[in-house]
């Protein structure tokens, strides 16, 4: 009797993993919609507990976070054949990251990056209505400052829900997130190099790179090597350009790099320049 109930239990097992087996083997869809809700059921199965919602074409929301499928779409029209496997990594990865951001938000992980009012304002309007407002600080023309989750795959913006998870209040997180900025950064004259005459300074693959901006203060001592001229600039999160030079051919040199280097970048951040005085920086008109 137990072997035929093992077989039983065997023969059930072998066909419920033949009929999954089949399931993740079936065409994909062409279509934008089609494709859309194919993508969606396979994130709902991957998150239990969450609700995916089709939002639009190539478009899914997941709570607070939006995932877009424009780029695998893309990908799945063009190579059929690792297409499946595409979407099976790119489920996994927007399942983590929905997993970070509804984590309880810890201390160590609090952050301060700079990011635009632009940038903001537009993720502010993907969120639900309801959703807690972003918090931001002005750093500088269009740039601000604002907290965040430094996580495992992505960097999440804190609210003021956050604070209260955190016990914390808004200065509190601020200072928090300089603080744990300060330790994790090495100090800015051990990775910047002097610019020379005619040259651009450049500070690279670090996602928080442009959070040194931030920390305004740590700019003193290379303003200073630079006789007090220098000008900086974010192209994107993890990229800085300068100059220790204040003449018209200089900035436009810079000018012309960083608008380069921004329409490059996977995720631009600014065009803007930023001169750096003794109390604040101040935009380059």
């Amino acid at each position: 009797m137990p072997g035929r109930l093992c077989s039983v239990f065997v023969m059930l097992f072998a066909a419920c993993s033949s009929a999954y087996a089949q399931d993740v083997r079936a065409p994909v869809p062409k279509g934008e919609a089609a494709f859309t809700e194919y993508v969606a059921t396979q994130l709902q199965r991957a998150i239990r507990g969450a609700t995916v919602k089709v939002k639009g074409p190539l478009t899914l929301e997941l709570g607070e976070l939006q995932a877009n499928l424009d780029r695998i779409f893309v990908f799945c029209n063009r190579n059929a054949a690792g297409c499946a496997n595409e979407i099976t990594n790119y489920v996994k990865g927007v399942a983590q990251v929905y997993q970070d951001r509804t984590a309880p938000p810890s201390k160590a992980a609090v952050r301060v990056i700079v990011r635009t009012k632009t940038y903001l304002a537009a993720t502010q309007a993907e969120m639900p209505k309801e959703a807690p407002k972003l918090q931001l600080r002005p750093l500088a023309g269009d740039l601000v400052m604002l907290p965040a989750l430094d996580m495992p795959r992505t960097i999440r913006m804190l609210n003021e829900k956050d604070n209260a998870a955190l016990g914390l209040s808004a200065d509190e997180v601020f200072k928090l997130g300089f603080d744990n900025l300060r330790k994790q950064l090495k100090p800015l004259m051990s990775v910047a190099k002097v610019a020379q005459a005619g040259q651009i300074g450049e500070l690279s693959r670090d996602t928080y790179h442009s959070s040194r901006l931030a920390l305004f203060e740590s700019w003193s001592p290379l303003a200073k090597v630079h006789g007090g001229k220098l000008i900086v600039a974010v192209p994107a999160p993890d990229t800085v350009l300068y100059v220790g030079d204040d003449s018209p051919k200089a900035v436009d040199a810079l000018r012309t790099l960083v608008k380069t280097a921004a329409a490059r970048a996977p995720a631009p951040l600014s065009n803007e320049l930023l001169r750096w005085t003794p109390q604040r920086w101040e935009v380059v008109r």
